[in-house]
């Protein structure tokens, strides 16, 4: 699918402003929307939406298909008479600052628990709850169970349930279903809610020519609704631990390479049924988001298994996957996608000619460019159109950080080549990714704020203390979106055509679940 010059932000919905403890799908987002017309930027790229686990990692979620309840906006919940003031304390005093998982995860649930009492007294929207529930069967009724099931289990994984849980014993899934009606039910409810604010949020940015760019991770957590609820297609053993983990080898980012702990698919499995729990994926995605980044591209062509038990990611091998015949699948079921292809780290040539037989954007971060010569691939006098231009994303440090951290010897290049003291060096490099010929120029919100290390999403390979930035309200300033605009005014970053809304909207893709 061919894509016209656009310009947008990288920004998770939990960074935004406001209280209760973390960013939400509230006010502050809506207000993130207008600023993003303000500054005539027309892509917000968020990363995966779905709920975290272990590790607080967006990158890690207990559903491929489901949505983060922490999102939710509280109060629209108590507009609808579902929760009073008081029944906020228990999120009163958290940090606004960043993301104190640790404390927000128990007190936002207690928060939601008693919105879904009040709910079932007051018997609200059942019907348009119940149609939603129908619409989304296909995955919401394993989820719900798998969560009332960890709930059960004091939040522990599924491989340590009992054996017959595990492999999903009929018999006792029934049992666990009538015994644990009241808590499935709120999982549904949390999902109904998630779904309806994020579908009003989804539309409201459509309707003032902005569109959401999502995420998808390659691989699901072992932990997860989808692996416990298909482990047939994941390479698992009797017991259900992973055979291999998935992950990178030593790069960039890591000397020891990044052990992710995913498990592998059963690829064969996969191209068995006509990879249909792929084709779901897209479709459910395209229905949240108008765009998708499909992340870590290259494990499409062959990606890097480390036998499990492993500390590092320094000891695997290259593992074949069968990226033609997956995409072809695809585009076969739902048409041409808006997709692009974040073809980052170790890419060989098959990597390249598996994106360029379904034109696929790829990537390009200009932190990565200024380290070689004048042929590093990466700065925009080789970047080629069909390309995606960052400053970073949420795996980099931000671009005052990276500056500062780097060698004199690059520091010196980037002013060489940018033809500036670089005395603002995040508008600097901003620049050249709008300048560029790349389709796409995307920049995370640090940098239009000019900030330092403090304010980096994510370090890879780091165990805690990532994903949990937030920006402070009144942090971009009016200054700010003006010259945001200019840039896309001088260099031709048009609003983005629809051509995504235009496949959702002929009928082509469908809520997940429908017919």
């Amino acid at each position: 699918m061919a894509f016209s010059r656009a310009a947008g932000i990288l920004l998770h919905p939990t960074s935004l402003p406001g209280p209760g403890g973390v960013g939400t799908l509230g006010e502050h987002a809506y207000q993130f929307v207008d600023m993003l017309q303000e500054a005539g930027m027309s892509l917000w790229q968020v990363l995966p939406l779905g709920p975290t686990g272990y590790g607080d990692s967006p990158y890690s979620a207990l559903s491929a298909f489901a949505g983060n309840p922490f999102l939710i906006a509280l109060e629209p919940l108590i507009e609808r008479g579902w929760l009073t003031h008081e029944d906020l304390q228990p999120l009163s005093g958290m940090p606004e600052t960043h993301v104190d998982f640790g404390r927000l995860v128990p007190n936002k649930m207690k928060v939601l628990r008693q919105a879904f009492n009040t709910y079932r007294e007051l018997e609200a929207d059942s019907t348009e709850k119940d149609l939603f529930g129908t619409e989304q069967a296909s995955w919401l009724e394993d989820f719900a169970l798998f969560m009332a099931l960890k709930d059960e289990h004091g939040g522990g994984p599924w491989i340590d349930w009992e054996p017959a849980l595990r492999v999903r014993d009929p018999e006792k899934l029934e049992e666990a279903r009538a015994r644990l009606s009241e808590a499935i039910e709120f999982h549904r409810f949390t999902q109904f809610v998630f779904f309806q604010q994020w579908m009003a949020l989804k539309r409201y940015a459509n309707e003032r020519g902005v569109r959401i760019v999502g995420d998808i991770p390659i691989f699901v957590a072992n932990d997860s609704s989808d692996v416990w609820g298909n482990q047939e297609l994941f390479q698992l053993d009797s017991s259900g631990v992973q055979i291999v983990d998935a992950g990178v080898p030593p790069d960039y980012f890591s000397a020891t390479g990044q052990l992710w702990g995913n498990p592998h698919y059963q690829w064969e499995a996969m191209a068995a049924d006509g990879f249909s729990w792929w084709i779901h994926r897209f479709r459910s995605l395209l229905t949240l988001v108008d765009v998708v980044r499909l992340d870590h591209f290259r494990g499409f062509a062959a990606a890097w298994a480390v036998p499990h038990g492993n500390d590092t990611a320094e000891v695997g091998e290259w593992i074949p996957a069968p990226g033609r015949e997956l995409f072809s699948a695809v585009r076969d079921a739902l048409g041409d996608l808006p997709i692009i292809a974040e073809n980052l780290g170790v890419i060989t040539p098959d990597v390249e000619a598996l994106r360029a037989e379904f034109g696929y954007p790829g990537m390009h971060i200009l932190q990565f460019a200024f380290g070689s010569g004048a042929d590093n691939p990466s700065l925009p006098h080789n970047i080629e159109q069909n390309n995606v231009v960052y400053t970073g994303t949420h795996d980099n440090d931000t671009t005052v950080g990276w500056f500062e951290k780097s060698e004199r010897e690059e520091q010196d290049f980037v002013r060489d080549y940018l033809r500036t003291p670089c005395v603002d060096v995040a508008w600097d490099l901003m620049r050249a990714a709008l300048a560029s010929v790349g389709v796409f120029a995307i920049v995370p919100l640090q940098d239009v704020c000019r900030l330092g290390s403090a304010a980096r999403m994510n370090l890879p390979g780091r165990a805690s203390g990532n994903w949990g930035w937030r920006f402070p309200d009144g942090a971009v300033s009016k200054l700010d979106l003006q010259n945001l605009r200019d840039l896309v005014r001088v260099y031709g970053r048009k609003e983005l055509e629809e051509l995504a809304q235009a496949t959702i909207s002929s009928g082509e893709l469908k809520p997940a679940g429908s017919a």
